[in-house]
């Protein structure tokens, strides 16, 4: 066994054994932290563990390659020299902080995330000064970061005592005898670069067994490998025309009126049946992060944390029964502005060739608004300023010296020091941006043209901070302060915004971008994408709570239906007070899962493996029970989400190829 494995590789694999325990000692952690919820019947668990020891082996050999091939090269008479000692310690002690530092960092992803790395990750390294700075107020970093320092120490020293560092270099080993360890190390690496992809880990239907099977550093280098899915390749298709022509038919069963009828376009005109005047109201759209319907006492909450929200409801249009289509802001404004199921992949707001898209700004545009898009941060974060920018909006933000596209024209106005009281590190209390909605309100009114805001938040995140004294939860204690400041300062906005004479001219809509977590054993977990959604001061509409099923994507072609306006569309979503019953449904995914849920509570879900499961959705106890695939709802979603995919990559969702100006 010494010749297969001989003495001046004895570091190498005790380096090994060191990643394979720390890594099987998360996945305990792990199992520990959602024992409620993992399948823990014997087979399953044992091959999560077999699996993940599967994927801990090939992880830990791209790392042991580079020292395997310095080992086999170096002559044997450099074995133990000062060189060859200041090779290997560094190699060795760089090797064992990166593996403690993954350690903890996938801790406290987990926490937060309830997934191995993935896109958030990858996101998370691209925008440093957020995420530095969110960590640095969300945790004891000095703590964190000497424990990591402690325990290198001591591996280390535990290594130098077991004469492992000795056996190493006193080592008289030949190039033979290295050779077959070299390769040994190789070949699995060869194996995983070129056969093995991070989803082969997930072999079982508990998402938690799949996310503990993988393994934190190979999950987010695939992660910032593949960023997008081919939805052809991946998924379930359709014939295009036949998937073209289920959707062309269910605009024409409303109503509208195809402008394109012979292309794979959905451009249509949308008449106003009632023909009743068009109303011009302002519009201030408030996108509260991360508010999930759960935390409303409107749904049963007890913790009086949105006393304002669950007051608003009973003098607004309170729709009780909306779905978010994504677990990130970004997805959230995807589906929003571009009223759109959806695409596999990452978000098209942080996608290339996402500019000059017809959105809902277009609608306004069309009718004579302003718009502006305001956030508490620095827009450059999830590529923000550049979507939003680079489709007609005017830019307010924090902006501390990070520019747009120099293609973008559009006015950007940043966020002064004197204009905030409290900021942390994703931005400005919702406080201060609210007082800056209204202060360019007044020089809107001013102007004497009507104006469309988004407002996108930032309060209710990690690190749950914002100014002392406001409520009665202390700053950085937990979610639920976060959202009843949160709460709190939407009360405050709507104060001061009533004194003002734009008010009574002005609808106010608010609706989260996703929900606080989305984790959970399902393929799909469908309660957490649950938000609520208000419109407030609708002029000639009285208080209604609206519990039809519907999407994120329908919110503001329901308030153009509401307004009487005539217009031209590119949206998916459709007038929900004028939805059928048949109608009703939601779309809900993850950057790989593609579901539909439907009024009967029946969902459908397409994996990137050209498969289709088909459940109905028990709200009380969320869980998602199997059933036999209806093949007219497998068109319904199949057609949604692939023509939705088919106009982003061919240029459909483009002004110009609906024949408007840039």
């Amino acid at each position: 066994m010494s010749k297969l494995f001989p003495s001046r590789f004895k570091l190498l694999f005790y380096f090994v054994k060191i990643f394979i325990m720390l890594s099987t000692l998360l996945r305990l952690i792990f199992v520990v932290w959602v024992f409620k919820e993992i399948d823990l019947s014997f087979f399953k668990i044992a091959n999560t563990f077999l699996i993940g020891f599967l994927f801990d082996l090939g992880t830990v050999s791209f790392f042991a390659l580079p020292y395997a091939l310095y080992l086999l090269l170096l002559p044997r008479r450099c074995h133990g020299s000062i060189f060859d000692r200041i090779v290997t310690w560094f190699a060795y002690s760089l090797g064992l902080v990166i593996f403690l530092f993954s350690f903890f960092a996938e801790i406290t992803f987990w926490e937060e995330f309830k997934n191995r790395f993935n896109f958030i990750a990858v996101d998370y390294l691209i925008y440093t000064y957020e995420v530095v700075k969110n960590i640095n107020e969300s945790y004891p970093i000095p703590l964190l970061v000497s424990g990591i320092l402690i325990l290198t120490a001591a591996l280390l020293f535990i290594t130098v005592r077991m004469g492992i560092f000795k056996k190493t270099f006193q080592s008289e080993s030949t190039f033979g005898e290295k050779l077959f360890p070299t390769l040994l190390v190789f070949g699995t690496v060869l194996v995983f670069a070129l056969f093995v992809k991070n989803k082969d880990a997930e072999q079982f239907e508990n998402r938690y067994n799949n996310e503990i099977a993988k393994t934190g550093i190979y999950s987010f280098f695939a992660a910032f490998q593949n960023n997008e899915l081919s939805f052809t390749d991946f998924y379930k298709t359709l014939p295009l025309n036949e998937a073209f022509s289920e959707v062309k038919n269910e605009f024409k069963k409303r109503g509208d009126s195809l402008l394109f009828p012979e292309k794979e376009l959905i451009y249509r005109n949308i008449l106003n049946t009632d023909s009743l005047p068009e109303e011009r109201p302002n519009v201030i759209f408030i996108c509260v992060e991360s508010l999930s319907a759960k935390f409303l006492g409107s749904f049963g909450n007890t913790e009086n944390i949105t006393p304002t929200l669950d007051s608003l409801s009973n003098h607004s249009l309170f729709f009780t029964n909306l779905f978010a289509t994504g677990t990130r802001t970004v997805r959230g404004m995807e589906a929003i502005t571009l009223s759109i199921p959806p695409t596999p992949g990452r978000s098209i707001v942080k996608r290339e060739n996402n500019q000059q898209l017809f959105t809902i700004g277009e609608v306004f545009r069309q009718k004579g608004y302003n718009r502006n898009f305001f956030y508490g941060g620095d827009g450059y974060f999830d590529n923000m300023n550049s979507f939003f920018g680079g489709n007609g909006f005017n830019i307010v933000d924090r902006g501390r010296g990070f520019l747009m596209d120099e293609s973008i024209t559009t006015n950007r106005t940043n966020i002064e020091d004197d204009e905030v009281t409290f900021e942390n590190a994703w931005g400005i209390a919702d406080e201060d941006i609210y007082n800056k909605v209204i202060k360019v309100a007044d020089e809107a009114h001013s102007a004497g043209k009507p104006f469309f805001d988004f407002v996108m938040t930032t309060s209710n995140h990690r690190p749950y901070t914002y100014p002392k004294g406001k409520i009665d939860i202390p700053s950085g204690s937990g979610r639920s302060g976060a959202v009843k400041y949160t709460d709190y300062a939407i009360g405050e906005f709507l104060k001061k915004a009533r004194q003002k004479e734009w008010f009574k001219n002005t609808v106010i809509i608010i609706m989260a971008d996703h929900c606080a977590s989305s984790a959970g054993r399902q393929e799909l977990d469908v309660k957490n994408y649950h938000i609520p959604a208000l419109i407030l001061n609708l002029p000639n509409t009285p208080p209604l709570k609206i519990d039809k099923m519907a999407s994120q994507i329908d919110i503001f072609p329901t308030l153009f239906s509401l307004l009487n306006w005539n217009y031209n569309s590119n949206l998916y979503g459709t007038d929900i007070l004028k939805m059928k019953p048949e109608e009703a449904r939601a779309f809900v995914g993850t950057y790989r899962k593609l579901g539909l849920l439907k009024g009967n509570d029946k969902v459908m879900v397409l994996g990137d493996k050209k498969v289709s499961n088909c459940y109905q959705w028990n709200r009380e106890t969320n869980e998602l029970l199997p059933l036999k695939e209806d093949e007219t709802f497998l068109k319904e979603i199949i057609s949604n989400y692939q023509t939705a995919d088919y106009l982003f990559s061919n240029g459909g969702l483009k002004l110009n190829s609906l024949g408007l100006e840039n």
